[in-house]
């Protein structure tokens, strides 16, 4: 696979669609030739201890930041035609789920595939596949873990290197 998007969500809360941001990394002929970052105001707009701990966001990151109709109208165009690619799936395809459910938007069926999935048969002796490990043996230094532009950009490389 060499066009894609990687596509990585932060959740203000318990909920899948409390996305409070999000990174892409489109991905065409196996280059990175863009990149998107947004804040989101979450729904339900609260922040949980934990979450806010994960990815250090709050209410003043997020209380003037846009809707995620608003995020979405620009994330489409970018990612029109190119499957995409997070690193646990089963997440970030719920938040997307969640959140297109909680605004009543249609869900047009974007296809997903999962770099976890795939470190685990490719890197079957790793110590474990978080996605910072896998990130690092593909040569990727993800320092920045839990900021959705970086780790959308560490499942690129992992991508790149394994799909």
């Amino acid at each position: 696979m060499t066009d894609f998007a990687a596509i990585d969500f932060e959740t203000a809360n318990a909920e899948r669609s409390s996305v409070c941001s999000v990174g892409i990394v489109i991905v065409r002929d196996n280059e990175i030739v863009d990149t998107f970052y947004s804040l989101i105001q979450p729904e339900p707009n609260y922040y949980s201890y934990m979450c806010q701990r994960v990815h250090g966001l709050g209410h003043s990151d997020t209380d003037d930041a846009p809707l995620f109709p608003n995020v979405w109208a620009q994330v489409e165009p970018l990612i029109e035609g190119l499957p995409l690619v997070a690193h646990n799936k089963t997440f970030d395809e719920g938040c997307l789920r969640a959140v297109f459910r909680t605004y009543g938007m249609d869900y047009t069926g974007y296809v997903f595939f999962d770099t976890l999935w795939a470190s685990r048969l490719a890197f079957p002796r790793l110590s474990n596949h978080r996605l910072e490990t896998v990130a690092g043996m593909c040569g990727y230094d993800l320092t920045n873990h839990h900021h959705a532009l970086a780790d959308a950009e560490a499942c690129a490389w992992i991508a790149r290197e394994i799909l």
